[in-house]
């Protein structure tokens, strides 16, 4: 009797025991997952300009962003002054938007090194400058820019009756606007030359109309752009010579040798793009920061997207599905790249 009660005793305290353990288990799991439910993924905040390439490329970089644990806000649509400021106040966190040295003013202004820092090359070689048509240049024999003081070369060229040649240049805050007013002093084309300025895809739409109509046209180009697909040059178009290199103030120590291609000095630095991020999201952020480092997109992948959108596909869902499409057609090289990102602060963010 004294054995039983002994093991009756016994057996309780082991259930007892048991139960204990289990419940302490059961409530250090429910500890756990509540931590883990707690756990925020780090949101990162971006915004391109209305040149509508740069949300092909945002999109692709904010994929992988996505891919590497990351939450990610809907990129907003700003003009480049503010996106520097933004980024260095830490209102966004990265942007596809820098051109190196095209942008070194917006860069600049905005706090430069001390608030925000380059990071990859988004797009090398970026090619800048101006284009008339090829019919044009081959009858009147123009070459260089400077041949545009002359009045009746000049009016060849006029589109709104003042005897003026209108030269389609950009929107006004981008940094071309500067480059392009700047140049027109420079080589003494004030009195022959207006820069018609505004948003710079109408604008070329309103060109290639006029252009297929066999007028004379002249404008700004930038390469990537889908105006590169549709007229091409020495095909349909020439890029024109500069009568010497002339920059402004934030510029002021390149050289012929810095606005030169294939021989030509265009006028504009050969640049390159690249992102722009908050220097305390970098710090805090490792593989985002590697990322941004890895991921590349050729000129002629963007000349692609370009033209799609300048053919209707334009609306962010489509953007966003050609983004996908990218990623599909360089599956292997995308996830190399975001497997090296992992590495720089392991698989979870």
């Amino acid at each position: 009797m004294i054995k039983t009660l002994g093991e009756d005793l016994m057996k309780r305290q082991v259930r007892q025991l048991t139960l204990g353990m289990t419940l302490i288990a059961l409530l250090l799991g429910s500890v756990a997952c509540e931590s883990t439910s707690s756990v925020k993924k780090t949101k990162v905040r971006s915004a391109h300009s209305n040149w509508v390439e740069e949300q092909f490329q945002t999109q692709i970089v904010n994929i992988g962003l996505e891919k590497l644990g990351y939450e990610i806000e809907e990129p907003k649509e700003i003009t480049y002054p503010v996106i520097y400021v933004s980024v260095a106040n830490g209102d966004l966190d990265y942007s596809t938007i820098n051109y190196e040295i095209s942008h070194l003013e917006f860069f600049k202004n905005a706090g430069g090194t001390k608030k925000i820092e380059r990071v990859g090359v988004i797009t090398p070689d970026v090619i800048q400058g101006y284009q008339i048509d090829k019919k044009t240049a081959e009858k009147y024999n123009i070459t260089n820019l400077e041949q545009f003081k002359d009045p009746k070369i000049a009016k060849l060229f006029d589109t709104d009756g003042n005897g003026k040649a209108n030269l389609i240049g950009c929107d006004p805050g981008w940094f071309c606007e500067v480059i392009i007013d700047h140049h027109l002093k420079a080589y003494g084309l004030e009195d022959t030359v207006e820069h018609t300025r505004g948003q710079y895809i109408v604008l070329l739409a309103d060109l290639m109309t006029r252009y297929k109509q066999g007028e004379s046209v002249i404008y700004y180009a930038q390469n990537p752009h889908w105006i590169s697909t549709i007229l091409k040059p020495d095909q349909d178009i020439i890029w024109l010579e500069v009568p010497f290199t002339s920059l402004p103030e934030s510029q002021k120590d390149l050289t012929e040798k810095d606005t030169s291609v294939d021989g030509k000095n265009l006028g504009f630095t050969v640049d390159r793009q690249r992102i722009v991020a908050n220097k305390k999201f970098l710090a805090a952020n490792p593989v985002a920061k590697r990322w941004f480092e890895l991921v590349q997109i050729p000129v002629e992948d963007i000349n692609v997207e370009s033209l799609k959108i300048k053919e209707g596909e334009s609306s962010p869902e489509d953007i966003r599905r050609h983004a996908k499409e990218w990623v599909e057609k360089n599956q292997e090289l995308f996830d190399n790249w975001i497997e090296e990102a992992k590495k720089a602060g392991g698989d979870s963010i």
